[in-house]
């Protein structure tokens, strides 16, 4: 048959298969979204892993929520006790990672205080402490070793009148969180037992017990400056 005037054969057997173009916005993303969920999942899990692997928290001591008490038996008649306040110092801990904790106090013997104003005299005196010499003692770290839950093994060196010795305290952890003012905070008991004869405090020993049990209780709080 001819072909009307103006139109092209078509060949027989050349028509397209093809479907015709999807008209789906949709289609063209079909590929993108998965990876795009996936970009998101990373991130998420990102984020999650530092989260949990937060860096070590840097506490002050609080000295007004912090109380070394040092107590001993005199000639067996009675176990007095001897306040050591006005610490200062500071506390980093680590909860992912407590081997990387650590603390270091200052306890000016300006702050020891026996309620009974003749004995501390006595006990600041060169018979003693001898704190116009030696006015500090001080505690630094060695070692932060987890024991069991919130428990804490705090190697250190203890310092009085010049005299250094290895202490190890057994440490419990109260809590951590905010306090009232929203500041972050923490606080710790700790225990210990020292001879004093070792710091050069060893006079009527050991009529008046060598052996010096030490209680203390601490909070420490982020300066806001650093939060």
């Amino acid at each position: 048959m001819a072909t009307p005037p103006g139109c092209s054969r078509v060949p027989r057997g050349s028509h397209s298969t093809k479907p015709p173009a999807s008209s789906d916005p949709s289609k063209p993303l079909s590929g993108v979204l998965p990876m795009f969920n996936k970009l998101i999942l990373a991130a998420a899990l990102a984020t999650a892993s530092t989260a949990a692997f937060a860096d070590p928290v840097r506490y002050t001591i609080d000295p007004s929520h912090t109380d070394v008490i040092a107590q001993w038996s005199h000639f067996g008649f009675s176990n007095p006790t001897a306040h050591f306040g006005q610490a200062e110092g500071t506390i980093v801990y680590d909860a992912d990672d407590v081997a990387a904790s650590s603390v270091e106090v200052t306890l000016p013997l300006a702050g020891m205080n026996s309620y009974t104003a003749k004995f501390d005299e006595h006990l600041r005196s060169s018979d003693f402490f001898d704190a116009a010499a030696f006015p500090v003692a001080t505690f630094k770290s060695t070692s932060v070793e987890a024991v069991g839950e919130g428990k804490l093994k705090v190697a250190g060196v203890l310092t009085i009148k010049d005299n250094s010795k290895p202490v190890v305290l057994d440490v419990t952890l109260n809590k951590v969180g905010e306090n009232m003012g929203g500041q972050p905070t923490i606080g710790f008991d700790a225990t210990t037992t020292i001879k004093r004869t070792d710091f050069g405090v060893g006079m009527y020993a050991p009529a008046v017990s060598d052996e010096v049990r030490i209680r203390i209780t601490t909070e420490a709080g982020v300066p806001k400056s650093a939060e």
